[in-house]
Formats: C-alpha cells, structure tokens, sequence
C-alpha cells in the first residue's frame, strides 16, 4: 500500500462510537497540462489566483459528512502539492473534523492507476466501516458545488453508485458501449463526482486488477465488476443532474470560461 502524506497534521481521532460512516472523497491531480499549452501540470495553474485542484479540495471538505480527501499527485509534485494546498487552503484545514483530514498520495501512469492508489490508501478505513462512499473527482473540475457533492453521495449511499450528468442535445448516440446508468435514456455527458458504495468499489477494482482491466472512469470499472464481485449491496448507478458549468478545464480556453463562470 502506498504511504500517504498528511498536508497537515491529523486532526484528533477520538471519535463517538455510535459516529456515522463517513463519505470519502478522492481528488485526481496526476495528469498534465499538455492539451491545455502549459508546462506545469494543469491541476497546479490558477484560477482566480487558485490552483485548480485546491477549489476541488475546498469543495470536498466543505461537504457536510465528507472526510478524509485523498489527492492523487503526479510522481514528483507531493511537496509541491502539499505547499499550495497548505497556503491556499490554511483556514479550511484549521476547521477540520475528526476524520476529515486530507492525504496525498501518488499516482500511477493511467487514471485506473490513480483510483488504486487512492482506494488502497482509504481500504482499511473501508474495511472497518468508518468509510462507506467513496467518491471520485477530476481536480481539473474545478465548479463542481458542495451540492453535487451532497447529491451523488446521497444517491451512491441509497442506490449503489452515482454519475453527475447532463444533455447533450444535438448528437446521435452511437450503438453500443453504453454504461448501464439508470435514471436516464437520453445521451449524457458524464462527469464527476462519482459516487459508489465503498465496500463494492474496492472489490470491483480488485477483481479488475486482477485482469488488468483499464476503465475510462469509475463506473465503467464499477458497472463491469461490482456485482460480479459477489457484493449483493452494489446495486445500482443512478444518473444525477448536473449542468455544462461544471466544464473539465482541457484546454486553454476552458480556464478563461470557468473564471467567468465563477462571475
């Protein structure tokens, strides 16, 4: 298992024992920044002076019932991380529940990779019970709100799994290929958070390593190996109702539109 980082020393552990579980969110910041021209890694660029990845932490630690967030690094950029998320977010992580500390840990080379990491980190909190969501967010989406959040974990905890999407009106669907998301038939852009019950997420990402499967997001990985998995409780994934403000910066010009979103 990989050894996280704290950003900032955990808060006191000392719980209730009748405390409920916990949702915990993991943030994806192991990509680059090569379609959006820059030389830095695009999670680390700012938006209204910042990062990209700490508007995704603020979020999911202003979420009611949302703690630890794990982040997700680029080998190399822990330290570098660990400082801008400490200045930027200074205040945030002073008012920090117990339980609702933030960890980094590396990623791998894929996005699957990524989740791994994340998952093996949070899987003896998950095994133990004090964690049963997990949700996962790209750190490029930075306009993600606290209600999204709120709602795909709601969802994932009631129905099994849960992906923010909204119309894509004006396209043909094409056959095949399409993930098994309940709640919609229309073509959908997919987004995150993704939500999904904790214990059957870590069993689905075993049994895909274990045949070296690659998804493109979590509920395809989800969707394929939850059930299978021999986890009753997986369930399903509902389609939760989101809106294009909640844009994945790309390229150059989709910071310039998320600074203008945010007026």
């Amino acid at each position: 298992m990989p050894s996280p980082q704290y950003v900032a020393p955990p808060a006191p552990t000392a719980t209730p024992a009748a405390a409920p579980p916990l949702a915990a969110a993991v943030v994806l910041g192991a990509g680059s920044g090569s379609r959006v021209g820059a030389e830095v890694n695009k999670v680390l660029l700012p938006l209204r002076g910042v990062p990209l990845l700490a508007w995704s932490v603020r979020t999911a630690l202003a979420t009611p019932g949302v703690g630890p967030v794990v982040v997700v690094c680029r080998a190399g950029e822990r330290a570098e991380v660990a400082h801008l998320l400490g200045e930027h977010l200074a205040e945030d992580l002073e008012d920090r529940a117990p339980g609702h500390e933030v960890l980094l840990v590396d990623g791998g080379s894929t996005r699957q990779a990524s989740e791994q990491a994340a998952l093996d980190v949070l899987a003896p909190r998950i095994a133990d019970g004090a964690v049963d969501v997990v949700a996962i967010h790209d750190g490029a989406r930075p306009l993600a709100d606290v209600e999204l959040w709120q709602r795909a974990v709601a969802v994932a905890r009631e129905h099994g799994g849960a992906v923010p999407a909204h119309d894509l009106p004006g396209l043909l669907p094409r056959a095949g290929g399409a993930l098994p998301i309940a709640g919609t038939d229309r073509l959908v852009g997919v987004q995150t958070p993704q939500a999904f019950r904790a214990a059957p997420l870590v069993a689905s990402y075993a049994a895909a390593r274990a045949e070296g499967f690659d998804g493109t997001d979590t509920a395809a990985t989800y969707a394929r190996y939850a059930e299978a998995a021999g986890h009753e409780a997986a369930g399903t994934i509902r389609a939760v109702p989101s809106g294009p403000r909640n844009l994945k910066v790309t390229f150059a010009d989709d910071l310039a539109l998320a600074a203008e979103l945010l007026d």
